[in-house]
């Protein structure tokens, strides 16, 4: 969701790994290790994004369809998964990383940790997000 060619996704996840590797001595072991990769993954992220903000797109997400899981072979669910990603690009950088995280199937309370807000406010942005994604593709 970060990044939008191959080159930018293996560079965003070498940072990433770095800055795993420098933070590692620091790490508290006050929540899980999972949620602790998550959090730096997610800063990583952000920064990276707020760094290339200014950079022309090279690549949008509609044409990213070979990253698509197999499963779906429909042509119509196919197309409201383009329209899906199309919405997501007005979406901001913590509603993405909201959003993807609610991909991965993680609890509220396990995303509220990692973004470092409560569970009742992830379900309230997570419930804005849904309405936001709605309205964008009602656009289409």
């Amino acid at each position: 969701m970060y990044c939008r060619d191959l080159d930018g996704r293996e560079d965003l996840f070498q940072e990433i790994v770095i800055q795993l590797w420098k933070a590692f001595p620091k790490f508290r072991h006050e929540s899980k290790v999972s949620t602790w990769v998550y959090q730096i993954a997610l800063n990583v992220a952000i920064s990276d994004l707020r760094k290339i903000k200014r950079k022309p797109i090279s690549q949008s997400l509609d044409e990213l369809h070979h990253d698509i899981p197999d499963w779906i072979s429909d042509s119509a669910q196919e197309e409201k998964l383009q329209l899906l990603y199309k919405a997501m690009e007005y979406l901001s950088s913590v509603e993405k990383a909201l959003l993807m995280l609610y991909f991965e199937e993680k609890e509220n309370e396990e995303i509220a940790d990692i973004m470092g807000i409560t569970a009742n406010n992830v379900r309230v942005k997570m419930t804005r997000i849904r309405e936001k994604l709605r309205t964008e593709i009602g656009r289409k």
